[in-house]
């Protein structure tokens, strides 16, 4: 294979930073990315000069608008698992392979959602309140216990699988809603001991026809899935109505999934119980928006799989490196997105 130049614009980590750059064959090229924004939605242009030779481009998921100056690339490694990013280039039509992060923000993603459950089934915001009043209240409703209940996830990738993994241990019943059903999901990247790589943990499963039934059915809601044109928006008035009042819904998957007026009538006139939202409309979510002050709702600015944990960076790199050989080999990359997800579809 002849020599292949690789932009990286990902704070690098020895030893395997080290280790790719002394590979023959590899000329390993390191650069500070210029984003803006946990989206990079205002990354802008990128030095040319950095593009124009580089055959494999290894970010952190933020695409420089001037992309299409890589006329060589042929393989871009994401660091984040979203890809929407990705859609305005037609990675399929111009020949790029891409693969994502996808199993690196499944931990800590699974022990925010759990740990979310646990606040919105005991009103901890609620105590914390009564606690800086000096008010002792034992009332029922910080008393709720959350194993038999159930925990319904809208997709079921990786973070999802992790949390439904957790999800089980605690006694809950886990039910999965998906476009194309469960399945083993060979060539994904897993932690050890993490997830469900044969997809056998789901206690029922529903389709997308079924949604209804799959709502009205759960104690908790995890949105799962990724943003794309065809997924944005996909919960509205109707999907929030059929949850019970009781319910609660979580979000550390992407904010426009959930339509924001609907969201916002549901949490206001009582139509679900609470929601905590580690995803968001805006970004950063500015002071005036009505979240911030609404008792039921617990906000946090997209860390339930942030990058600043000490796992990530071995975990990353871990993934590309394995990547690069197999792209080397010929073989099957690990979290290769399909020419239709890239497509959006």
């Amino acid at each position: 294979m002849p020599r292949l130049k690789v932009l990286v614009t990902v704070p690098r980590f020895d030893p395997l930073t080290q280790r790719l750059a002394e590979m023959p064959d590899i000329e390993l090229v390191l650069r500070d990315e210029p984003s803006a924004g946990v989206h990079g939605e205002k990354a802008g242009a990128w030095p040319v000069e950095w593009l124009r030779d580089a055959d494999i481009l290894f970010s952190s998921g933020v695409m420089p608008t001037n992309l299409p100056a890589m006329e060589r690339v042929r393989w871009v490694q994401l660091a984040s698992a979203g890809y929407e990013q990705t859609l305005p280039f037609d990675f399929p039509t111009r020949g790029i392979r891409a693969s994502n992060a996808l199993g690196v923000f499944d931990a800590p993603i699974g022990e925010w959602t759990i740990a979310m459950i646990v606040n919105l089934a005991r009103d901890v915001r609620g105590m914390l309140r009564n606690q800086d009043a000096k008010t002792w209240d034992r009332h029922k409703r910080f008393q709720r216990e959350v194993r038999g209940s159930t925990v319904g996830f809208w997709g079921y990738g990786g973070l999802a699988r992790q949390t439904a993994r957790l999800a089980k241990a605690m006694g809950l019943t886990v039910h999965v809603l998906t476009r194309h059903g469960v399945k083993a999901r060979p060539n994904h990247y897993v932690v050890p001991g993490t997830g469900d790589p044969e997809g056998t943990m789901p206690d029922r499963l529903f389709t997308l026809e079924q949604r209804f039934d799959f709502l009205k059915g759960l104690d908790f809601l995890v949105i799962a899935m990724p943003l794309t044109p065809a997924s944005r928006g996909s919960i509205g008035e109707p999907e929030l109505r059929a949850l019970r009042p009781h319910a609660c819904l979580l979000n550390p998957a992407r904010g426009p999934l959930i339509q924001e007026a609907a969201l916002l009538r549901a949490l206001r006139e009582g139509w679900i119980a609470g929601a905590a939202l580690d995803t968001h409309y805006q970004y950063p979510l500015p002071p005036e928006h009505p979240l911030w002050s609404m008792p039921n709702v617990i906000l946090t600015p997209h860390i339930s799989g942030s990058g600043e944990t000490q796992s990530y960076p071995p975990r990353v790199w871990d993934i590309f490196t394995q990547n690069l050989e197999r792209y080397r080999a010929g073989k099957p990359l690990l979290n290769e997105l399909t020419p239709a997800q890239l497509r959006g579809e």
